[in-house]
């Protein structure tokens, strides 16, 4: 194998691994969180995209952002790709962490708007812990990333993905 594909491979494996903790009903949860977590965060962005003038002027511009628009569409375009990538465990860590950075850019606000009023702030700050978490853990064994992750690893430990025939060798006596 060249030095190239190593090199790729190790970097493809440093996006996707996660952790190594056992097959279990801790995983099977960070499965269920991701999966809820992705898939509610999806009408985000959606809501954004429905009306982008009205959430830029009311959300954007409040705190101070320059082009309030192409803010407005960064913040749903996150969400609505990252969103679906955090449930299904694909390239889990960027995908979190752009939504851990849309929910510092929404506590910010609610903290300019609101100030350190909890129930303001509550949503925002759980989507940000937990997105955080994910940003730095990995999606856990029940992930795409964990699939590609092991593929990667067989593939810089030089074992092959396909099977390969048997050499037999007959001898006769």
């Amino acid at each position: 194998m060249n030095n190239t594909i190593r090199f790729a491979a190790s970097i493809g494996r440093l996006i996707v691994s996660s952790d190594s903790a056992p097959i279990s009903l801790t995983q099977a949860s960070l499965l269920l969180l991701r999966v809820v977590l992705g898939t509610v965060m999806i009408h985000n962005g959606l809501d954004k995209l429905s009306d982008i003038p009205s959430f830029a002027e009311a959300y954007v511009e409040v705190i101070g952002l320059p082009f309030p628009i192409f803010f407005a569409y960064c913040a749903a375009i996150t969400e609505l790709v990252a969103s679906p990538l955090l449930a299904l465990g694909f390239l889990t860590r960027p995908a979190a962490l752009g939504l851990f950075t849309t929910m510092l850019v929404a506590n910010y606000h609610h903290i300019l708007v609101g100030g350190f009023s909890i129930p303001s702030i509550e949503l925002s700050s759980i989507y940000a812990a937990s997105f955080a978490f994910f940003a730095i853990y990995g999606g856990g064994k029940y992930a795409i990333d964990a699939l590609i992750d092991n593929m990667l690893s067989k593939l810089l430990s030089g074992e092959s993905t396909t099977p390969q025939m048997a050499k037999v060798k007959i001898s006769s006596k």
